[in-house]
């Protein structure tokens, strides 16, 4: 459906105190491997090399802890675990994408791609970008460059406060859909990962006209079912991703209310049975929704999986390609 284009507001995004805090943490452990070295200069060579290793790539070993988790947990899980040798490569994978980005793409490159990039673009179906638990927009940069390449327009969100509540980042959905909408007339479509498949849900449960605000929410990892790691959270919107807890029940129950059949028909959820932050696997899931799985993918490495990439901006692509042959057809809009 194509609606007249109103006033673009402006962006609500325009600092992040995460990316601050990382930078800082990414200054203190280069400060402190020069420290080291220093001081080790002279000393034995292996000793140093291991301070170094260890201050910069320490994450690892926590990594590797998670991943042992996910092998014991997965084996009771309806989606099939996967094999040692396939966590071993997965970890590796984690290692990486996530050096890059929480060292690189979210302190330092998060303003690389504004949202303005793409011009207004009536017709077109525009995505919103919804990050996770510990990310800013940063995180979806790669996302960004395709749909820069492809000139689609998107939006997207620094969910903050950083360790709030979920429910305070509705108001910051709310507006990057209202940005999305008024790119091009129409409803957008959300893409989440992580934490912010639940910001989407939270969203849709408080604003009774989401299903004609957006077209679909695709998930990328998200606990829907809260995951095995949330026990350990001690933070507000770490504890609401705890498996069967207060707030996802509740969340659930409102969702219900506002749409009592076919809750989810309109979601994607993607997920993977080496994830390690959201696991069982099968927590990632939606009853009702088009679930997706892909093997062998880690958490942050899911976001940027070239299937899950591009089987969804072909989706929004294909939103576009199908409403203007109905139009050509029928010489009316189709309604979402």
């Amino acid at each position: 459906m194509t609606l007249p284009l109103p006033a673009i507001p402006a962006p609500t995004h325009r600092a992040s105190r995460l990316a601050r805090l990382q930078q800082c943490t990414v200054v203190l452990t280069a400060i402190l491997v020069a420290v080291w070295l220093a001081w080790f200069w002279n000393g034995p060579g292996a000793v140093a090399a291991a301070g170094v290793l260890l201050l910069v790539f320490g994450y690892a070993l926590v990594l590797a802890l998670e991943f042992v988790a996910v092998h014991r947990v997965n084996r009771g899980d309806a989606v099939a675990a996967a094999g040692r040798l396939t966590l071993a490569q997965a970890w590796w994978q984690e290692v990486r994408v996530a050096l890059q980005v929480f060292s690189w793409r979210q302190p330092f490159l998060w303003r690389r791609c504004p949202d303005e990039a793409v011009p207004p673009a009536p017709g077109l179906t525009a995505v919103v970008l919804v990050h996770g638990f510990v990310c800013n927009r940063g995180l979806w940069l790669p996302w960004m460059r395709e749909l820069l390449r492809r000139g689609m327009p998107y939006t997207s969100v620094n969910l903050e406060p950083v360790f709030g509540s979920i429910d305070d980042y509705i108001p910051l959905v709310d507006d990057a859909v209202r940005r999305a909408q008024a790119l091009t007339g129409r409803p957008p479509v959300l893409v989440c990962h992580s934490m912010g498949g639940l910001a989407a849900r939270a969203w849709c449960a408080a604003t009774p006209d989401a299903h004609a605000r957006v077209r679909r929410v695709i998930t990328i990892g998200s606990p829907h079912h809260g995951t095995w790691l949330g026990r350990f959270s001690r933070m507000p919107n770490g504890r609401q991703m705890c498996q069967q807890g207060a707030w996802l029940v509740d969340l659930q129950s409102r969702e219900a209310a506002l749409a009592p059949a076919n809750t989810y028909a309109r979601f994607t959820c993607w997920y993977s049975n080496a994830d390690n932050i959201v696991f069982p696997a099968s927590t990632a899931m939606l009853p009702g929704a088009d679930n997706r799985h892909v093997p062998g993918v880690a958490h942050v490495a899911l976001a940027f999986h070239p299937r899950v990439m591009a089987e969804t901006l072909a989706w929004v692509a294909s939103v576009r390609d199908a409403d203007t042959s109905y139009q050509e057809a029928n010489g009316r809009p189709l309604r979402p």
